[in-house]
């Protein structure tokens, strides 16, 4: 379990500097540039990364059951997923009404992602990581609309094509990794 937490620290770490230190942030981009800043950002992300993965490997083989979900909620926890990888996907694609009406499409995404795991997972290990992530995720899209709050920033309208254009990259997507990917990666087939 230290390696997963290791790794969340890392991670979500790294992807809080916006949330809790945005001065130092932006000391150290003038200090290092932002090709340097941008290249140990993604160094310590990735080594984050690699260490959750490890770590939740790890701690899965031998976890306490917090609570058992009943085999229905599994499907509920897929329904959600569509919904968290049409949000994954928005930010991508240009002109569409998600993120025009949502701002930050990917954090509510990473919300639905824990929150929908939260509710069919109930070891120790699932909590620490979609947990983590939950909380995260909450405070990060509470940060990005102060910034913009304090910007005026607007956001341009999006169209209905560009929008249709997103629902079917994210049904693309959660196809492609419920059906193919989760088993090979996760170790667990989501819809059986």
């Amino acid at each position: 379990m230290a390696i997963l937490i290791l790794g969340l620290v890392l991670f979500l770490g790294v992807h809080s500097t916006r949330i809790v230190a945005e001065g130092w942030r932006g000391e150290m981009i003038s200090k290092l540039g932002p090709m340097r800043w941008k290249g140990l950002y993604t160094v310590v992300s990735i080594a984050g990364f690699v260490l959750l993965i490890w770590g939740f490997r790890m701690a899965r083989q031998d976890t306490m059951v917090l609570w058992a979900s009943p085999g229905w909620m599994r499907h509920v926890t897929a329904l959600l997923m569509v919904f968290a990888f049409v949000l994954l996907v928005a930010p991508y694609i240009p002109r569409n009404s998600i993120k025009a009406r949502l701002h930050h499409p990917m954090m509510l995404g990473v919300k639905v992602w824990a929150f929908a795991h939260l509710l069919s997972n109930g070891e120790v290990v699932n909590v620490v990581l979609f947990g983590a992530f939950l909380v995260w995720a909450i405070l990060a899209f509470k940060a990005a609309r102060r910034r913009d709050r304090i910007a005026h920033t607007v956001y341009p309208p999006g169209t209905a094509a560009w929008t249709a254009i997103t629902v079917a990259v994210g049904l693309v997507a959660w196809s492609v990794f419920a059906l193919l990917l989760h088993g090979p990666l996760i170790g667990v087939r989501p819809l059986g």
